[in-house]
């Protein structure tokens, strides 16, 4: 692309050289760079991309995005902003043809539940007959086709190329998990988010190389809801109310404990073959009955965000109640059949809060 059609929808200041000339790609890593290049000087915690500027020009790179005044060479173009990783992400959505506005494009943020809840909106899509891409932290799936990711929320050059990559296959939604790191790193800057979701939130990444507090953490989750058109939100979890302040959405709400637009009644857990689940009534903008084989309390609310997304996106209640009762998601409380009188599940349970978590669920059963 040019590199003029690449700055249209950005704020950068040209410090030197020229904008009517070719890109080939685009690069923060100096290892990646050919002939044409864009190379976009990332200030990292330990290294800074602007070390590596003569390097990268004579591997090529034409084009330097910098965050303050370096020395020129000739026949370089020298492109100032103010945030690097935003620029990259712009860059990245813009040469790439804008994949998030060609789908819709649904981001859930929030401690636990990201990976089952989006799991559970794709199956529902797929039994409605939609062509569905996943990104999160067991990796993305195009069309069911698997690719291995680096991290739940891949850096944005990445993740518009897999945004893009879902385009070309045909997909119509996109469902993604939004880490705080992912927020924090402006790596979901330039994405067009429809709707956006939040689970839970609780104490975690909070440390030297994450966030400094709690209090950061949630800042970081909250500016998903200043960038999509439609926010639902868990009016349960003691954090709601701090959640919704600064949102700029439309706000939908899920709940088990009050009255929302969407409410679970009437739960039931179940013991069947060997196998665990949970069923219950909504009320609300569906009134309802549903079934998921994911067992727990937990396994409620993953299902209210899914059936509140798809209600919102027009999917038919038949459909949203056969892909809840078959869903099943990779280490997340995952049922594993065996011919024999006892019951088998995986799960992804990795620190103190997940294993409170997941052995509260299965005392529920009494095993």
């Amino acid at each position: 692309m040019e590199l003029k059609d690449l700055l249209k929808e950005m704020d950068y200041e040209l410090l030197s050289g020229d904008t009517n000339q070719d890109v080939s790609q685009i690069d923060y890593d100096s290892r990646q760079v050919q002939q044409g290049s864009l190379f976009v000087c990332i200030p990292g915690a330990q290294v800074d991309g602007h070390s590596f500027i003569n390097q990268v020009i004579e591997k090529g790179a034409r084009v330097i995005v910098v965050e303050h005044a370096v020395s020129y060479q000739p026949g370089v173009t020298y492109i100032l902003v103010k945030n690097a990783r935003i620029a990259l992400a712009l860059l990245s959505s813009a040469f790439f043809h804008h994949p998030s506005r060609q789908m819709v494009v649904i981001g859930i943020t929030g401690t636990k539940g990201k990976t089952t809840t989006s799991y559970m909106v794709a199956s529902i899509l797929e039994k409605a007959h939609k062509k569905v891409g996943i990104i999160g932290t067991i990796g993305s799936m195009v069309n069911g086709q698997y690719h291995k990711t680096k991290n739940t929320t891949p850096e944005s050059f990445e993740l518009q190329k897999l945004m893009h990559e879902m385009v070309e296959a045909g997909c119509e939604y996109c469902v993604m998990e939004v880490s705080s790191q992912g927020l924090m790193l402006n790596r979901v800057a330039g994405i067009d988010f429809d709707i956006g979701v939040f689970t839970n939130l609780s104490p975690d990444h909070i440390g030297e190389n994450e966030h400094h507090s709690f209090e950061h953490y949630m800042a970081c989750k909250k500016m998903l809801f200043q960038m999509c058109q439609i926010g639902l939100f868990n009016q349960d979890d003691e954090h709601y109310l701090d959640m919704i302040d600064q949102a700029k959405c439309e706000i939908k709400t899920y709940s088990i404990q009050s009255e929302s637009d969407l409410q679970a009644q009437n739960i039931a857990l179940y013991q069947q073959d060997h196998q665990l689940g949970v069923t219950f009534d909504t009320k609300g903008v569906i009134n309802a009955s549903f079934q998921t084989n994911i067992p727990g309390k937990f396994s409620v609310y993953n299902s209210l965000v899914a059936i509140m997304i798809c209600y919102l996106l027009h999917i038919e209640t038949p459909y949203i109640q056969e892909a809840l009762k078959q869903v099943s998601v990779k280490g997340r409380v995952e049922m594993v059949p065996v011919p024999r009188p006892y019951t088998v599940l995986i799960d992804y349970a990795h620190n103190a809060l997940s294993f409170d978590s997941i052995l509260s669920t299965m005392s529920e059963y009494h095993p």
